[in-house]
């Protein structure tokens, strides 16, 4: 049976222009199919149709391969295609390539951040000036460029209202993502109360009655050995505590993994890309992800080689932590406990997917894909 889902995270890892690639050569490809060729968008009848040769080649491919970088540099991929389209009209070649038009402004509509009134303006200067050239060798109504700058200016409306969609989908994440943090630092706080009331209280009563005890000196030194301890643990807890408030970012995560290692874990950490500048809770979330998962590493299968794989983006973080299944304790039912249950929602408050679960050679698997509220 195929993995969809397997193949559909798989494919997303890769980047973004990879994946867009992929569309442009196949438009690239139709268009250059002979039997398809004069079939395209045609503005001006009286255009002389012109035998595809070689610039008709280039053109095709001036007018395509641009929408591979259509999300990273959605402007000068709309100029270049804008350029080849123009090029394509008045060659009279009219190929199929002229589709890639309504796709470049699409994705500029949606991923263009700054200048968008001067693209507007600069495009439309453009498409007029098109339509003066091709009214002055074809024949060319104002009313067909009134229909076709419409139907451009539509596909323009349509990339930014799913601009503003996006926008708004992102500003939601980050208010559940806020709420996460608020119900995050008031656990902590409990958690803070219940440290500090339990073990100070026993020390202060251990200490009251060591006072009373300087007559036995076998019984004050268990009581002052008892104080010591409690104070140890008290010291170890709030330091855990600690570690949640401010979890940081690479360097805490080679912190967990070196003291992971300490305890006795063989841990390999890699770590691919940059992280974003503004990841946000994002960062918080993949150190809870990794000190969750090595700490079931620890319980359930001690002693086995344990990798940690986070790969960043600027739209993601995904994170693969896994263990071979040659520890003690490798039989038990390691990561079904709510640790694993509370990230699995908190990744999906922040858009995105959690696994967690046995493999079949032995060991356990947990992966993450954590958005970064950056948009691409």
């Amino acid at each position: 049976m195929i993995d969809f889902a397997g193949l559909r995270d798989r494919w997303r890892r890769y980047d973004v222009v990879v994946r867009d690639l992929l569309f442009a050569l196949l438009l690239t490809g139709l268009a250059l199919v002979p039997d398809w060729h004069r079939h395209g968008t045609r503005l001006a009848d009286a255009v002389p149709a012109r035998p595809f040769d070689g610039w008709g080649v280039l053109i095709v491919v001036v007018e395509c391969l641009p929408l591979a970088v259509r999300r990273i540099r959605p402007t000068i991929c709309l100029a270049l295609v804008f350029a080849g389209f123009a090029a394509d009209q008045l060659s009279g070649y009219n190929t199929l390539g002229g589709t890639a038009l309504p796709v470049a402004l699409i994705s500029v509509g949606l991923h263009a951040d700054r200048h968008r009134r001067a693209i507007v303006v600069a495009a439309t200067a453009a498409f007029l000036a098109l339509a003066v050239v091709l009214g002055r060798v074809g024949q060319l109504g104002p009313d067909v460029v009134a229909l076709f700058y419409l139907v451009l200016g539509s596909m323009w409306v349509v990339g930014a209202t799913l601009r503003r969609s996006r926008l708004a989908e992102l500003d939601h994440r980050r208010h559940l993502a806020d709420a996460a943090r608020a119900a995050e630092r008031t656990r902590i706080a409990r958690e803070l109360h219940d440290v500090v009331t339990h073990h100070v209280t026993a020390m202060v009563v251990q200490a009251e009655a060591a006072r009373y005890l300087t007559g036995a000196p076998d019984r004050l030194d268990e009581a002052l050995a008892a104080i010591s301890d409690t104070g140890r643990q008290a010291v170890t807890d709030l330091r855990h505590v600690l570690d949640l408030l401010d979890p940081g970012h690479g360097g805490e995560l080679q912190a967990l993994v070196e003291r992971t290692r300490r305890a006795g874990q063989p841990v390999e950490l890699v770590e691919q890309g940059s992280l974003p500048e503004a990841a946000g809770s994002a960062v918080a979330t993949v150190y809870r992800v990794a000190q969750e998962a090595l700490t079931n590493a620890l319980k359930h299968d001690h002693g086995a080689r344990t990798s940690v794989t986070v790969r960043y983006r600027p739209e993601e973080i995904d994170m693969r932590i896994s263990t071979d299944g040659s520890g003690a304790g490798a039989g038990s039912a390691g990561g079904s406990g709510r640790g694993l249950t509370g990230l699995r929602d908190r990744v999906g408050t922040l858009g995105g997917d959690f696994s967690a679960g046995p493999l079949a050679g032995g060991g356990f698997l947990v992966t993450a894909r954590i958005p970064t509220g950056v948009a691409s």
